[in-house]
């Protein structure tokens, strides 16, 4: 009796060991995604704050050929400040939305004016200014697919009883919204 209360108590410290090292794998593992989801958003603030710093030597030499364009400076002035001062990724894909339609009306300006679209010193800003939005998108597709595999983690069994047990919040993805004229399909007429 006593050999099988022995194999029992093992057993049940075995069973209690690996339970133990499985939160632990699991708390770990959580660990990981969130510090990724940070870090990952941080890069998109890096990227973000280049392109904040860009616009306003843009803005400049756009206004060197169009300084009657008044009200197109200003919008662009007040879309990168509220861009700046938004935090949480809903509010920054809204600001973003707002500031990339700015620019658009920027570049709209620009059509507008031969002289200024053979600038070289414009050519050169609205290089950057491609760049850095390729390498946005390209750190905004990063952010909600580890985002993505974060959540996944907290809410599927049994690593949503850690997450809840240690208040792992699920975390925003940053959409930005499409103008909805590019979501509908394209009209193809041969006639």
């Amino acid at each position: 009796m006593a050999k099988l209360f022995t194999i029992f108590l093992v057993l049940m410290l075995g069973i209690i060991f690996l339970l133990i090292l499985t939160g632990i794998s699991i708390y770990n593992k959580l660990i990981r995604l969130r510090t990724t989801v940070r870090s990952s958003w941080s890069d998109i603030d890096v990227q973000l704050k280049k392109r904040y710093d860009l616009v306003p030597n843009l803005v400049e030499t756009v206004k060197g050929y169009a300084s009657h364009e008044k009200s197109v400076f200003e919008n662009v002035a007040q879309a990168r400040s509220f861009a700046i001062k938004a935090s949480t990724p809903a509010d920054k894909a809204k600001a973003e939305n707002m500031f990339t339609d700015t620019l658009k009306s920027l570049f709209a300006v620009a059509e507008a004016y031969p002289d200024l679209k053979a600038n070289a010193n414009f050519q050169q800003l609205q290089s950057q200014l491609s760049d850095l939005e390729n390498s946005i998108e390209s750190a905004r597709r990063y952010y909600n697919a580890v985002v993505r595999d974060y959540n996944i983690t907290a809410e599927t069994f049994p690593s949503n009883i850690i997450a809840s047990q240690f208040k792992f919040q699920k975390e925003e993805f940053f959409g930005l919204e499409e103008p909805a004229a590019e979501r509908k399909p394209v009209k193809v007429s041969f006639s």
